[in-house]
């Protein structure tokens, strides 16, 4: 039926459009002329407008012609008007059957007719709720609007209320009193920790008042009264405590370090007068500074003048000099014959008084040395009387800084105003005991303690001492040059004929240069001064000198020698012994001993073998100048020579090795000797050998007579002496 349907509906497109000129004509002819009836409005569908385009009809054509019905239709050779007629009968078939169903469905159209006005009434009153809602929400959004701004402005509000409460709170309790705190201040002793506790709450609240007062706060007025009070009571009971511990210090044989120490524990008080009470807190400090005062004077001076009892008894005086005659009567440079008298020349132990563990040992106890008959020299009692004024000075700086709350140029001057006197008194004593003061070694020994005792202050970080030790330092350095410009002219201006009997041993001048100088050169190297090495080279120069005016008493050039062998001899050994041995000193004086030396050798050989040392020199001068011809003429002399050598040459040898023994007094020295005359005495005689095989010579008859070289070498070895 559908296939029909589709066939009826193409065939009356078909009929349709070919039936389209007949339907204008009847068109054209139904209007009945101009102005009856208006034109038809046909749109799109009006072929009679310019707008309407063929090509397009054609396509449509030619598209229903592709059609597979209208194929089938025009195969078949359809009439189309029956055929459409005949669709147009069925559709009216299809019409009708419609309207059948559609009538018998009336009921159910109807029913849902209604059933959709009624939906449509629902959904107009949904409408109108949704309307309402929206109304409703739009209030409710503007409602929720303002309430989160006025939950904005409150939460402001609570801010800024919380703030007040914090800050009123703040203020409240710092200007509140409570119980407490007066219950503590009133009752509690000040050794408590209860009191120090209460009173830093004191000290805070006074603050907090006097700060809140510049700020205008009425409320301070309130608490003002009750908080002097307080103050007042707080003050009276800290001076009291304070005072009494002051005042303790001052009892006979109290230990003041321990009511120091225990003033540390409440150093607080004193930062509390400081904060509230300025007028008491000088008045503490004063009384501090007064009585602490007195009491290092009075021990120091105590001290020191116990200190100077146990000294050794003999000292050096103005005539102890380098330069001074050793005479019996004098008998001072001599052998001590006390256990503990002191030495001027020798270091011995004293260089000990600077050594670590010496330096920082513990102080000297004088009535305990009276007790065992002990002596010291000075250095040994200027390191004690220091040390102790060094660790005494270090903790009270320490103290005044802590306890005071002082620093810098204010801890100086307090610190000063505590130790000046005994600082003075100590300075005073000290310079009156240098005026009289010989001791070049004690005062060189008292320089180098000052230069350690100022590093140990340094590490300890107290400069308070730093002034004193250049004062101190002032006075050591001028005595210690002035010292040994003493000496250095008393070598000067010392007479050799004044020194009685003379003999080639060395000297007890030399000896005390030797000792002396071996003795500052070993302290000055741990902390060099190139002043003190100037001044050692001054005397250096006046001894060498002076050796040289003893050595010119001597009649022979061999006594000379030996003299000056055995004083350059003894000076380097004893320098060497004490001094490094690249000091200039031992540099110097090896020189000069190896050129006596030398020169002694050739002076010794020259006896027993002067001729054939003089051979041998015009020998080699006349083959260096080619005039070795002239040689012929001295075979008498070179027979000679050689008979000479060879009978005498062992008695002169050991002629010699004795006199070398007894002229040296050092063993080691003397065997030196010795060792270089043989030395010397091989090379002559193998210098002798080499002219004698000159041609003119190399005939002569006495060559047979010959010692052979190396036979004379272990003849030699024989003398060598053996310690």
């Amino acid at each position: 039926m559908t296939a029909a349907a589709t066939m009826a509906a193409a065939a009356r497109d078909l009929v349709l459009r070919s039936g389209a000129s007949d339907m204008e004509e009847e068109e054209g002819s139904l209007g009945g002329g101009p102005g009856l009836q208006e034109p038809l409005q046909l749109g799109e569908l009006d072929i009679t407008s310019d707008e309407f385009i063929l090509d397009e009809v054609d396509v449509h054509i030619q598209a229903n012609l592709e059609d597979e019905l209208v194929k089938e239709a025009l195969k078949t050779g359809v009439d189309l008007r029956h055929y459409s007629k005949q669709v147009e009968l069925e559709l009216q078939q299809i019409e009708q059957k419609s309207i059948r169903d559609y009538i018998q469905e009336s009921e159910n159209i109807a029913s849902l007719h209604n059933q959709i006005t009624a939906c449509d009434a629902v959904l107009e009153r949904m409408e109108q709720m949704l309307g309402a809602f929206q109304s409703d929400l739009s209030s409710i959004s503007s409602e929720i609007r303002t309430l989160q701004e006025q939950s904005g402005a409150m939460n402001i509000r609570l801010r800024n209320r919380q703030a007040v409460r914090g800050k009123l709170g703040e203020l409240v309790d710092g200007l509140v009193v409570p119980s407490a705190l007066v219950t503590a201040i009133l009752e509690v002793p000040v050794t408590e920790p209860r009191f120090l506790e209460q009173l830093q709450e004191l000290d805070a609240k006074a603050a907090a008042v006097r700060e809140q007062e510049t700020r205008g706060t009425a409320a301070c007025a309130d608490v003002r009264g009750v908080l002097d009070r307080l103050r007042v009571k707080a003050v009276t009971k800290i001076r009291e405590f304070i005072l009494q511990k002051i005042y303790s210090f001052r009892k006979p044989m109290t230990n003041y370090q321990i009511p120091q120490t225990a003033l540390l524990k409440y150093r607080f008080f004193y930062q509390f007068l400081l904060g509230n009470e300025r007028a008491t807190a000088k008045e503490i400090r004063d009384e501090y500074v007064e009585t602490l005062s007195k009491i290092y004077l009075s021990y120091y001076r105590s001290y020191l003048g116990r200190l100077m009892k146990v000294q050794y008894e003999e000292v050096a005086e103005k005539d102890d000099l380098m330069g001074m005659e050793d005479t019996a009567k004098k008998g001072f440079f001599s052998k001590p014959s006390l256990r503990s008298r002191n030495t001027i020349f020798t270091l011995g132990t004293r260089g000990s008084v600077i050594s670590p563990t010496e330096l920082e040992a513990p102080i000297l106890v004088p009535h305990t040395a009276q007790r065992g008959e002990q002596r010291y020299p000075f250095e040994a009692l200027f390191r004690s009387q220091h040390y102790a004024l060094l660790d005494n000075s270090c903790r009270e700086y320490l103290f005044i800084c802590e306890f005071f709350v002082v620093s810098g140029p204010a801890a100086h001057d307090l610190f000063h105003a505590v130790m000046g006197r005994t600082l003075s008194m100590t300075l005073k004593h000290l310079e009156s005991y240098l005026a009289d003061c010989y001791d070049a070694i004690a005062v060189f020994l008292c320089i180098h303690i000052v230069l350690r005792f100022r590093n140990i202050a340094a590490k300890r970080d107290v400069p308070a001492l730093d002034r004193y030790w250049e004062q101190v330092l002032a006075l050591l350095w001028p005595r210690f040059e002035l010292i040994l410009e003493m000496n250095v002219q008393s070598v000067r201006s010392t007479d050799p004929q004044r020194l009685g009997g003379l003999d080639t041993r060395p000297h007890y001048i030399t000896r005390r240069y030797a000792e002396f100088s071996s003795a500052l050169v070993s302290i000055n190297q741990t902390i060099p001064n190139e002043r003190t090495m100037q001044l050692l080279g001054q005397l250096q120069v006046e001894v060498e000198n002076f050796v040289l005016r003893v050595a010119a008493e001597f009649s022979s050039r061999k006594e000379q020698l030996v003299f000056l062998i055995n004083n350059y001899d003894m000076m380097l050994g004893v320098l060497m012994e004490r001094a490094a041995d690249d000091s200039k000193e031992v540099e110097s004086f090896q020189q000069l001993l190896n050129a006596r030396t030398q020169e002694f050798i050739e002076e010794l050989l020259s006896p027993p073998f002067g001729g054939l040392v003089a051979f041998v020199k015009e020998a080699e001068a006349l083959i260096e100048r080619g005039q070795a011809e002239r040689l012929r003429g001295e075979e008498a002399r070179v027979t000679q020579l050689i008979r000479g050598f060879g009978s005498s040459w062992k008695s002169s040898v050991e002629s010699l090795s004795q006199d070398v023994m007894r002229s040296f007094t050092n063993f080691r020295n003397g065997t030196s000797i010795i060792q270089g005359a043989l030395t010397q005495l091989i090379q002559l005689y193998h210098r002798f050998h080499r002219v004698l095989s000159q041609p003119q010579l190399r005939a002569l008859p006495a060559r047979a007579e010959l010692i052979n070289i190396h036979h004379l070498m272990v003849e030699l070895k024989k003398h060598k002496p053996n310690f």
